[in-house]
């Protein structure tokens, strides 16, 4: 059958690809779409860098905010014995450090252990060599790493010097918010625990029925006298001497020390000698 005129004309614009109107125009939308894409895109990147640069919640949101300094108390314990403190490293470049006698100085520098972010898994993530999850409990040594005597996971046995020799331990984590709780919280999440001024946390290894006992009484104490003890500030002693040719007059002033908590200021007296 022969095709009609109008079929034979269809058929030349799709072997052809439409007409030349067609190629020529696109959608008017299509430009604009591009264009907000891009927008967008650049829009994101920027406010991105700006809040990583400028962390407002971690400044003025939040408690502890960059700039806050709290102390709380730690101990480790596996199967009923208390182990040696961690090493102190103050000159660490995080917002936690371990200071003597297993306290930690919660000293929030950035979004990332500030806020809601300065949890116990943080300090664990930030300490050399700590690994602290709802599974495994690793204890460096002084070197910065643990070894297998000092990695515990759920469901091994207690070691054989240990209180519950041979029993099945469970890492938990128990803490205290405050001075008269006498009943710890417990859990299994340290991510969960959420530091505040004065609290006392122990992290554990131990038997099913065993509650973790709060950390010893000397940590307790060296927290406590860290976050009481004002810092002090001393200023480098200064000697300044003038001296007069013809007439010779001398005028020296001694060096004078400033200490900050508590202040002593002390003026050594002025003396001026004029020759004949």
């Amino acid at each position: 059958m022969a095709k009609s005129a109008a079929g034979k004309w269809v058929s030349r614009v799709g072997a052809s690809g439409g007409g030349k109107a067609y190629k020529k125009s696109r959608p008017g939308n299509y430009y604009g779409a591009l264009v907000v894409i891009v927008v967008l895109g650049l829009a994101s990147t920027v406010f991105a860098r700006y809040d990583y640069q400028h962390p407002a919640s971690a400044a003025s949101g939040t408690p502890p905010r960059i700039g806050t300094t709290w102390y709380a108390a730690l101990s480790i314990e596996v199967c009923g014995k208390n182990q040696p403190f961690l090493a102190a490293n103050p000159s660490g470049t995080g917002g936690f450090t371990v200071q003597p006698a297993d306290v930690i100085r919660i000293k929030p520098v950035s979004a990332a252990d500030s806020g809601d972010h300065a949890t116990l898994s943080q300090f664990a993530a930030e300490y050399p060599g700590l690994i602290a999850s709802s599974t495994e409990l690793a204890i460096p040594s002084s070197t910065g790493a643990a070894t297998a005597a000092t990695t515990f996971r759920n469901g091994e046995a207690c070691p054989t010097a240990s209180k519950y020799p041979g029993q099945t331990g469970k890492i938990s984590y128990a803490y205290w918010t405050t001075f008269g709780q006498t009943k710890p919280i417990v859990t299994t999440n340290p991510a969960s625990i959420k530091f505040a001024q004065y609290l006392r946390v122990t992290m554990a290894f131990e038997p099913a029925g065993v509650t973790p006992a709060p950390p010893q009484q000397v940590t307790v104490n060296a927290m406590t006298l860290d976050a009481t003890t004002p810092a002090t500030t001393t200023t480098a002693p200064v000697l300044s001497t003038t001296t007069t040719v013809k007439g010779a007059t001398t005028t020296t002033t001694a060096p004078t020390s400033t200490t900050t908590a508590p202040t002593t200021t002390t003026t050594a007296k002025t003396t001026t000698t004029t020759a004949g």
